[in-house]
């Protein structure tokens, strides 16, 4: 092989093009770069408290780097498996049947039960990965999956089970958002998230946000018993049909001070979007009033403030909680939808990898509503974000005394 010549200028802060020269062969790249830094892979998450995750679903497991975590926070397995244990597979006749204990275990960053402020890194290895049941989809795309898009991107993609694009990656984040909620329970903030809707079956809202033990009272983690019991009638009636149903989540916070966001690209709802619809199978966000809220006169929809026992409050919380992107003291609230299960058992229309028109009928092993064991994977995101953004308000608003 000839030399390799590469022009060390992307380091800078420009826009720089750099040739490598290769079997005789010239190519060009423009990279541009931002804080002397390549452009990282959409792997990881949040600026002082940061995660990455890593891992495909048949692989050899699923693990994530917590790096930021402040030292001497008493940490173990058993803080962080819970977590996972709701979100695993296997829990109930309306998820998916393969058999995972999602049992954790904790690599580094931790020693003699306290957290060393250094990177924490866990995994979760798999246990019943069946990659035989995907063969067929090895040359074939399936309709509504990252096949297609992954293949022409990438040139390559592991097809047992989605590989990377597997709703299994969020193992990591359940895991990672333990981490945080445990940080968060120091403030006294509380995340309450739960099924309101399941295909057209929805629950009424709550007035005060339901306990950890009213949502896991049913396998559909509907918090209101009637409602439950019809839901889970009516994943069971799609998954004897060989379909699936989809729907929307709320997540309800509470126990928030003011302050915590930041302005323009940072809201506070901006990141609760991306995190959310980071999580596969969304495809919906709304915080507050949301799109119901657009129907409403402008002088319906503002939240009037008052002085509430010599607290500055607002009278109603159409804002959600958020103020410029900022907490206001209300309970933080919103909704995240999730689209049906993509893989069916029913023949569908698809192509193949040369582009021939063929028939395709999922097989393996899914959930015919991810909406239950989705719950404590939009309950970790929110600790994520709001763990993060506690982290640099304290940062920046805290950390100095100037004398005026």
């Amino acid at each position: 092989m000839s030399n390799i010549f590469i022009n060390a200028n992307f380091i800078l802060r420009k826009t720089s093009v750099t040739k490598i020269q290769m079997s005789g062969k010239a190519f060009s790249f423009a990279f541009k770069v931002k804080k002397a830094r390549m452009y990282r892979m959409g792997n990881s998450l949040g600026n002082q408290f940061r995660i990455t995750s890593w891992g495909e679903s048949h692989g050899g497991g699923i693990g994530v780097v917590v790096d930021g975590c402040p030292p001497r926070l008493p940490l173990s397995e058993d803080d962080i498996q819970p977590f996972l244990d709701r979100r695993r597979p296997g829990q109930s006749k309306i998820t998916t049947p393969r058999n995972e204990s999602d049992q954790l275990e904790i690599l580094s960053g931790v020693f003699n039960g306290m957290t060393l402020g250094t990177p924490i890194a866990i995994l979760v290895r798999n246990k019943d990965a069946r990659p035989q049941a995907y063969d067929e989809m090895k040359d074939k795309f399936r309709p509504s999956h990252a096949d297609y898009t992954y293949q022409t991107k990438f040139g390559i993609r592991n097809h047992e089970g989605g590989g990377r694009s597997s709703a299994r990656e969020t193992i990591a984040r359940v895991a990672a958002g333990a981490i945080a909620q445990k940080i968060l329970a120091f403030d006294s903030v509380k995340i309450s998230t739960y099924v309101e809707r399941i295909h057209d079956i929805e629950s009424d809202f709550l007035e005060n946000p339901p306990s950890i033990e009213q949502i896991e009272s049913s396998p559909t983690r509907c918090p209101q018993a009637d409602v439950a019991l019809r839901m889970e009638k009516c994943i069971l009636e799609a998954k004897k049909n060989g379909d699936s149903v989809g729907g929307s989540i709320v997540s309800r916070v509470n126990g928030l001070p003011v302050g915590w966001g930041a302005p323009v690209f940072d809201r506070i709802e901006a990141d609760l979007a991306k995190a959310m619809l980071s999580i596969p199978a969304t495809k919906g966000f709304e915080v507050g009033s949301g799109f119901k809220g657009t129907y409403l006169l402008g002088s319906e929809h503002n939240d009037s403030f008052e002085n509430r026992e010599g607290e500055i409050r607002t009278k109603s919380n159409r804002s959600g909680g958020l103020q410029g992107g900022i907490t206001n003291g209300e309970e933080l609230f919103f909704r995240v939808a999730f689209k049906p299960t993509a893989t069916v058992l029913k023949p569908q229309d698809t192509v193949d990898e040369s582009g021939n028109e063929t028939a395709l009928m999922g097989r393996g092993r899914h959930d015919p509503c991810v909406l239950p064991r989705a719950v404590p994977i939009v309950e970790a995101m929110t600790a994520l974000v709001l763990i993060d953004h506690r982290m640099r308000h304290h940062s920046q608003c805290h950390s100095f005394s100037f004398q005026t």
